[in-house]
């Protein structure tokens, strides 16, 4: 039940008439925090969100919905087309720190202090930037500056650390403004990553995990920490694991070069275990159909009754069904139940290695079966391939929800949908492109 009011609570955060600030924000935030599902419920709502009429408020909500979602790019030209208030301005500023656009981002956080956002929290959206920037010295003379309660605040606690890193600090130092951070918001994603990333190169492995992985648990998705998780994944062979990671980071940077490269790596490495381990239980198998029937106490009944039939393994019993043994003279009921009851015992049964017969005979070569990554890729959602609003509108009205479904359709049949175009048309075809798909019948 409290699943489903929590996700009852992030639709109507998302969908409602009400306004909408830095509370409802921070409330997304933490429903997908305590459970993961509510990233699909955001998903879902901001789908729904984007085929509603647009206004520049509206526009403010998509836009901190689809940072939220780690859509950046997506973000910032929605948040472009909003209401120019405080919200807007300071989460096009998170959005360009994001994407390392670091100018851009300095003039939206200076812009939202204006428009009568904190104050405090746009000084320290100006630190970071100016510290990724490479300006960390002017970073630390906006630090210096400020007073009162924020100074103990997580996020101040962090920049501080990160900054005074960058300026040759002490590591004693910084790890312990990091654990300040940490012990204030026990989730603040910056300064777990860092103690994260400090316990990592010390070897650190287990400590290293645990907090990458309460990193992650945030969104937006931190890419330093799940590219490090992925890779840690990797060391331990959990190998799933390690996928879904680069998946995330590929979910808000299609291009990037190092997720890319080691997802490839990861979905090989999973398919090299995977082969390894149907390997393992062929010989296990092998090892069981060879054992002789001879080494089982049967009934004398049943011993000769297979020997006439020249049955000497449990293999050769496994290519029998039960009409060829009480085919056998003397062979009843009871010895059948004795050698099921035995196969049973080694988790085999009669029958087994028999081909398998169907119905009917396919009409043609049956398909080949989807890699992992290629059923992942088939279902995601549209909505994550970025399309303009005319092209998600199209999809949502032929009721195409994934990228499989979307596959399906040939061009001819999108452009018979109300106001999809040609220039639509050739968008959906570049984007399916970029995942190395395309439409039917092209």
């Amino acid at each position: 039940m409290a699943e489903a009011t929590l996700g009852a609570d992030v639709r109507q955060i998302v969908l409602s008439n009400a306004a909408f600030g830095p509370r409802d924000v921070k409330a997304l935030a933490d429903a997908m925090a305590e459970d993961s599902s509510q990233y699909r419920a955001l998903r879902d709502a901001v789908a729904e969100l984007e085929l509603r009429e647009e206004t520049p408020a509206s526009n403010v909500r998509l836009g901190c919905c689809l940072y939220l979602l780690g859509h950046f790019e997506r973000a910032i030209d929605v948040l472009k087309r909003g209401d120019n208030g405080a919200l807007a301005h300071y989460y096009l500023g998170r959005a360009y720190i994001a994407t390392q656009k670091f100018d851009l981002a300095l003039e939206s956080f200076r812009a939202a202090r204006i428009a009568g956002y904190n104050s405090d929290e746009c000084a320290l959206g100006e630190v970071e930037a100016l510290r990724l920037k490479g300006n960390a010295a002017e970073a630390l003379q906006i630090l210096d500056r400020l007073s009162g309660p924020v100074v103990e605040s997580a996020e101040y606690l962090f920049q501080r650390g990160a900054t005074l890193a960058c300026l040759g600090a002490s590591r004693d130092e910084v790890i312990e403004l990091y654990e300040r951070a940490v012990q204030s918001d026990p989730y603040h994603v910056g300064a777990l990553f860092g103690l994260g990333l400090e316990n990592d190169r010390q070897g650190n492995d287990e400590v290293a995990l645990e907090l990458y992985q309460r990193c992650v648990s945030r969104f937006p998705p931190h890419l330093g920490a799940l590219i490090n998780l992925g890779i840690l994944y990797e060391d331990a062979e959990q190998y799933e694991k390690a996928v879904r990671c680069y998946q995330r980071v590929l979910d808000a940077f299609p291009d990037h070069p190092r997720a890319r490269l080691f997802l490839k790596d990861a979905q090989a490495a999973g398919r090299i275990v995977l082969d390894e381990d149907v390997a393992r239980r062929k010989d296990r198998l092998a090892q069981i159909l060879a054992t002789p029937v001879t080494d089982f106490e049967l009934s004398v009944r049943s011993r000769n009754c297979l020997q006439k039939m020249g049955i000497m393994t449990l293999g050769d019993l496994c290519r029998c069904t039960e009409q060829d043994l009480l085919a056998s003279k003397n062979f009843g009921e009871t010895s059948l139940a004795e050698i099921k009851e035995m196969l049973a015992s080694k988790g085999l049964r009669l029958g087994q290695l028999l081909p398998e017969r169907t119905a009917a005979e396919p009409l043609g070569e049956p398909e080949e079966p989807l890699a992992p990554e290629e059923e992942a890729l088939l279902a995601k959602p549209v909505s994550e391939l970025n399309l303009s609003v005319r092209a998600r509108k199209c999809m949502a009205r032929l009721g195409i929800n994934t990228v499989g479904e979307l596959i399906r359709k040939s061009g001819d049949e999108l452009l018979e949908c109300k106001n999809f175009g040609v220039t639509s048309l050739n968008e959906v075809r570049e984007k399916l492109r970029a995942l190395g798909l395309k439409l039917r019948g092209d």
